[in-house]
């Protein structure tokens, strides 16, 4: 019935969906891999973010090593900023608006120091590439929140004096001259007491999964739909092929109903507009 399916030319377009098929669902697994990837980053942001600050304690929850299932949860530390090694990250937009997030080196006292991100800043009007001001961080001890995030990979990208082209902490520690905890940095939560002016807060971390999940069922949709198309296709072909050979099954002949004398009787009185 379908011998013609195992010619070289349908084999050829069965190896084709298969390919077609295979791609599609590579697809949705990618998309289902980073839907998992989301949502676990999720299941971090809300066991985290508005946990109880933990006070920092020397060597065991610093920021000289980062465990990614810590991420977000806030630490306490007591010290005073370097407001003299404090740089501006270049190339941070919030909310579509292009701008910049001020590190600050809070210096703790065991001799160490980690970075903390205090918020952002908007492209300045006075002079291109630079913000107009950067606010001042509490002067003497402080008390500082911040939440855990990993530090950001070396970009090959130049920055004026001043500013940086990512959190890059290594390259940040090399500008120091005492220890920086460089394994993670920090995200400004609270500071106490609370400076005159302050850079806008970062925001929450959104917990919207995205599309992933619909564009995976997407992907796994299209690769039936292959073999559908290719089914359809054999069918018509098949059809084809016994319509030219003449093996193709009569159909069957519907029979026109004559109308009844009184139905014909009818339409000559509406036709001549006696009803």
């Amino acid at each position: 019935m379908f011998r013609y399916f195992f010619s070289a030319r349908w084999l050829g377009w069965l190896a084709m969906v298969v390919v077609l098929a295979a791609g599609c669902v590579g697809l949705g697994r990618w998309q289902l891999e980073r839907r998992e990837a989301v949502v676990e980053d999720i299941q971090r942001i809300e066991a985290n973010y508005d946990a109880p600050p933990e006070r920092y304690v020397p060597g065991v929850n610093g920021f000289d090593a980062f465990d990614p299932a810590r991420e977000w949860t806030p630490v306490t530390f007591t010290g005073t900023y370097d407001v003299d090694q404090q740089v501006v990250v270049r190339n941070r937009p919030l909310n579509g608006q292009p701008g910049y997030e001020v590190l600050t080196p809070l210096r703790l006292e065991d001799g160490t120091a980690v970075i903390i991100d205090r918020g952002w800043l908007p492209i300045g009007n006075v002079e291109a590439g630079r913000p107009d001001t950067v606010p001042a961080p509490p002067a003497g001890t402080v008390e500082v929140t911040a939440r855990i995030r990993p530090g950001e990979p070396e970009v090959n990208r130049g920055a004026p004096e001043g500013q940086v082209a990512s959190v890059h902490l290594p390259a940040l520690a090399e500008r120091l001259e005492y220890p920086l905890q460089d394994a993670a940095y920090g995200l400004l939560a609270l500071e106490r007491p609370a400076a005159a002016e302050t850079p806008v807060a970062a925001p929450k971390p959104s917990i919207d999964e995205g599309p992933h999940l619909s564009y995976s069922l997407q992907w796994f949709a299209f690769g039936v739909l292959a073999f559908v198309g290719l089914g359809y296709a054999a069918r018509q072909q098949r059809r084809s092929d016994a319509e030219r050979d003449g093996t193709a099954p009569d159909r069957p002949v519907r029979r026109r109903r004559h109308p009844s004398a009184e139905e014909e009787e009818d339409a000559i009185l509406d036709a001549r507009g006696m009803r």
